[in-house]
């Protein structure tokens, strides 16, 4: 990939016009931030129908290293002042983004707590379900779109992660899409398409909350087979979840286990069709290369480009005197093409080995993506499934990207079969 010469002082990584400037450029940008020495800094801007003062601006972590030292220090480098770039009361943090918006001890215990949906048996507990789920996926192409023709993000990559995290949470079918559209809109928001104002941000919200709450105090009542259950009636020192922490660790959930695996699957399906050689490798010995072609593809798709941490007492990175109070932002995107780290990071290259880690994931430290491996799984078997039954599986036009400094989002692209 040849990249173009973008000048520092050329860009604003604050300005939603550079989310929408064309791919390589932005790629360049973030690559001129990670070859200039220290750490740049960038102004924060007023978010419309967002009644709040604008920030006191952040400092850019680019490069890998930077990203996973700040990621692994979490008392230095603090998520309960908020994790999005824009300050919002803590309220509204603990609301929205519920433990990834928490420091501990209150982050450990609520960890531990939902971490009891994500033992090894509650996930060995919907592994055959993933499987049966994919194939269903696949069963429904071929019923339904005889000529071979369909959108592989509403048909395909949307499906999976969904229905598993339904399954998992005891939702009823009929709600899943429901479920899927509030998600849509909360990780939307930065895009024309979904966007709307805060009241209306507000509301869906709301309205997941409730749901949720609704349905944590029926299983806390008439406990089932499901992750609901198990979270609500874990203890740890003789503390459970209440109904309201349920009710927002509810919107987290959803919202992450749904849109980051779908656009995680889209573009890995893209990668797949614009690097044949990388397919034909996976295809033609598809057990051998999954665990390193599962992980390259979290690290081409980046489905979360960025979170923020706030400085705890003063120290210096790469050089900077930060002080405390300073905001750093995490991009994660950046951290995943940093030539420090990886060999040609922007060849698609499905055995590139696993260490140094990508940090799709969210860069190791104790707010490290709590369903990896569940994710991990789903990309999988998704693509196991096509490799058996839809081999000649590829995408035929550009894909429609969300707008968002915050999802690496595909919102739609036509694939074909035949």
């Amino acid at each position: 990939m040849t990249l173009p010469t973008v000048d520092a002082d050329s860009f604003d990584l604050s300005d939603p016009l550079f989310w929408a400037a064309p791919r390589d450029y932005r790629e360049a940008a973030f690559k001129t931030l990670r070859d200039a020495p220290g750490l740049a800094f960038f102004a924060e801007r007023e978010i419309p129908d967002l009644p709040f003062p604008v920030g006191p601006g952040y400092y850019a972590l680019t490069r890998h290293e930077d990203v996973w030292a700040a990621s692994r220090n979490a008392q230095l480098f603090c998520s309960g002042q908020g994790s999005n770039i824009g300050d919002l009361p803590q309220e509204m943090n603990e609301f929205f983004g519920s433990m990834i918006n928490m420091d501990d001890p209150k982050h450990f215990r609520l960890r531990n707590i939902v971490s009891k949906g994500f033992t090894p048996k509650e996930i060995g507990r919907v592994e055959d379900y993933v499987k049966i789920k994919a194939k269903a996926i696949v069963d429904g192409l071929l019923e339904r779109f005889p000529d071979g023709e369909c959108d592989f993000v509403e048909e395909v990559a949307a499906p999976l992660p969904l229905k598993i995290i339904c399954e998992m949470m005891g939702i009823p079918e009929e709600d899943e899409q429901q479920i899927f559209a509030w998600t849509n809109v909360i990780l939307g928001a930065g895009d024309p398409e979904f966007g709307g104002t805060l009241e209306a941000l507000m509301n869906i919200a709301l309205q997941m909350f409730m749901y949720a709450q609704a349905l944590g105090e029926s299983r806390l009542a008439n406990p089932k087979e499901d992750m609901t259950s198990a979270m609500m009636h874990a203890e740890v020192d003789g503390e459970r979840l209440t109904p309201q922490e349920f009710g927002s660790f509810f919107i987290l959930l959803v919202v992450a286990g749904n849109e980051t695996t779908r656009n995680a699957i889209s573009h890995g399906m893209r990668a797949l069709t614009q690097h044949p050689d990388q397919r034909a490798l996976w295809f033609n010995n598809f057990e051998a290369n999954t665990k390193t072609a599962v992980e390259e593809i979290v690290r081409w798709a980046t489905p979360v480009i960025h979170f923020r941490r706030t400085v705890t007492e003063d120290t210096v990175l790469s050089g900077v005197d930060l002080k405390a109070g300073d905001k750093v932002v995490l991009w994660y995107n950046s951290a995943n093409r940093d030539e420090r780290a990886f060999k040609d990071p922007y060849t698609f290259d499905l055995q590139r080995p696993t260490l140094p880690a990508q940090a799709g994931f969210g860069a190791g430290g104790p707010h490290f993506c709590l369903g990896a491996n569940l994710a991990r799984r789903e990309i999988s078997v998704m693509f196991e499934e096509i490799h058996n039954r839809l081999p000649n599986m590829q995408i035929i036009d550009e894909p429609e990207m969300l707008q968002s400094a915050f999802i690496n989002g595909i919102k739609r692209m036509r694939c074909s079969w035949k």
